[in-house]
């Protein structure tokens, strides 16, 4: 029986329109858990309910001088506004977003010295109110702003969006902040694109949201007809059978327009999907080649305009050894509506391959292991070599060759050739968000998959904790992973707590090794001497010759 025909003969669309748990488990305490995750199957119906708060709140900051907005938030709570913005801004005359969602040292420090903090607004967004990335660089950003105004003009500059009652509502009300918004507390971070964690961002920003609602609640509508005719139905039909063949490698490839998309969907799929030792593996191709190097892993979707011809090129001939689907937008005004047909489509593909694809079972260790080792309760394990700087650390599951290789490049090597069929290699960088540094490590990716038959990708820490690192450690264990860290002398006072923000940045990554390690992947960790381009540079070549 075909994933489309399973759908349809268990009614899954009717009963997930409806919310009815038993859809994705027979266990009282798993659907009552899934139960208090469904609220975002009519969000875009919702939505308008909002504009006329979002609109008059937008007014309001841009009468009081607003010409940047800066938000502060992880995972869900930054990736669609993110994608947003950059595909539907910047808007003439209207405020400008900026993100952080890293502890990074060296990009908050970029970040607010190219701000001015008397036209500068703060959006600080939280489901939980609880995580430590957004309260941390709110400490640092509220002290940025009280070294030239008072505490109470420093607090009507600070926005709020979290979960009613939540720690970070209880934060606002103390620090006298401007004013929270709330988010249904029924909705998951990464499924509340069209709440106000998407919506008021693109708002305070000039984006004009009718019009793309409209679009969203067209999709809605069309998500929640009958399996048949449901384009999410028909979506997650695909990606079922694409993994039962064996091609759990969901490659995404998009027109110009729509590249900043891969960003939110890489989350929704790898989070939701990624656990119990299943997992589909999305693969954004960012600037698509001739695909030669596909491995007989792969399905690839397309999201392009009709009149993209290169993309249409390009997907008819991946189409002749892959299964390629593609779905036509027609500009960027779609983009809501491709947030409600993945959210569908995931949610029913995870029906189909057995996973509750509302949990994160595994985010938690992560978080976990930080702080232990900030605490002093873990002990991070120790560098197998010293390559001229570079720390080698092996762990996990990873078999090397022993002894190891004497360069850095041989090491590399040996990790590429440890690429089985099946596998795929995750470059997790824990570096500024600069593109001197990733341009280079994007082309070394490129160049590996090409030479390997290999997926790979590059994923930013702390960042991917939030998105991918369900995938890591819950999904199968085919992933090899290559974390790069650096020994930046950049820091950063967080006021109020025992540590700095360099401390946690390097704990976040170190506290993965541990839960990577723990999970029994393949784990190897070069720690650089430092960030600059040049020595990032040299890495990335070692990396792209490493694989020939």
């Amino acid at each position: 029986m075909s994933a489309l025909e399973r759908l349809i003969e268990a009614d899954a669309v009717r009963r997930l329109a409806e919310r009815d748990t038993s859809l994705f488990s027979d266990d009282i305490d798993v659907r009552i858990a899934v139960g208090q995750r469904l609220g975002w199957t009519d969000l875009a119906a919702k939505a308008p309910e909002r504009f006329t708060l979002l609109g008059n709140l937008a007014a309001a900051i841009e009468s009081e001088g607003a010409r940047d907005i800066l938000l502060l938030g992880m995972g869900g709570s930054s990736l669609a506004p993110l994608v947003l913005t950059r595909m539907l801004g910047p808007v003439d005359g209207a405020p400008v977003l900026h993100v952080l969602d890293t502890t990074s040292p060296r990009q908050v420090t970029t970040t607010l010295d190219a701000l001015d903090p008397a036209t500068t607004f703060v959006i600080i967004a939280s489901k939980s109110g609880g995580t430590i990335e957004p309260l941390s660089l709110y400490a640092i950003v509220r002290g940025w702003l009280e070294e030239s105004m008072t505490r109470l003009e420093a607090g009507r500059r600070c926005i709020v969006i979290t979960d009613p009652g939540s720690g970070l509502e209880k934060l606002r009300q103390r620090e006298v902040m401007r004013v929270a918004l709330t988010a249904p507390a029924s909705v998951g971070g990464r499924y509340s694109a069209l709440t106000v964690f998407g919506l008021a961002p693109a708002a305070l920003t000039g984006i004009e949201l009718a019009p793309v609602i409209e679009r969203a609640q067209r999709m809605e509508a069309a998500c929640a007809s009958s399996a048949a005719e449901s384009p999410a139905a028909h979506l997650a039909a695909w990606i079922a059978d694409a993994h039962a063949a064996g091609r759990d490698k969901l490659t995404l490839a998009t027109s110009a327009s729509f590249a900043p998309f891969g960003l939110w969907v890489e989350q929704l799929i790898a989070e939701s999907l990624g656990k119990n030792g299943i997992g589909v593996v999305p693969v954004i191709e960012y600037e698509p080649t001739l695909p030669s190097g596909y491995g007989d892993d792969r399905a690839v979707v397309v999201i392009r305009t009709e009149s993209d011809a290169v993309r249409a090129d390009w997907a008819a001939a991946v189409a002749a050894e892959h299964p390629v689907r593609e779905l036509i937008v027609d500009d960027v005004l779609d983009v809501a509506a491709e947030f409600v047909r993945w959210e569908w489509a995931t949610a029913l593909t995870g029906f189909l391959l057995g996973v509750n694809p509302f949990d994160e079972p595994d985010v938690t260790q992560a978080k976990k292991a930080t702080n232990d080792i900030l605490s002093g309760a873990t002990e991070v394990p120790h560098a197998t070599a010293d390559l001229d700087g570079s720390w080698i650390t092996v762990d996990g599951d990873l078999a090397m060759p022993d002894p190891l290789p004497e360069s850095r490049r041989g090491v590399l090597g040996a990790l590429t050739r440890s690429l089985a069929p099946g596998d795929y290699l995750a470059v997790l960088v824990y570096l500024p968000e600069d593109e001197r540094l990733l341009g280079p490590l994007r082309h070394a990716v490129s160049r590996v998959s090409r030479e390997t038959g290999r997926a790979v990708v590059l994923e930013l820490g702390p960042r991917y904790l939030h998105s991918t690192g369900q995938l890591h450690k819950g999904g199968a264990p085919n992933g090899v992973f290559l974390l790069l860290t650096a020994r930046d002398r950049d820091d950063l006072e967080i006021p109020g707590k025992p540590i700095r923000l360099s401390t946690l940045h390097r704990a976040q990554a170190e506290g993965d090794l541990v839960t990577l390690a723990a999970a029994g992947r393949r784990v190897l960790r070069v720690d650089l001497p430092d960030s600059a381009p040049e020595t990032i540079g040299a890495l990335a070549a070692d990396l792209a010759r490493a694989a020939t």
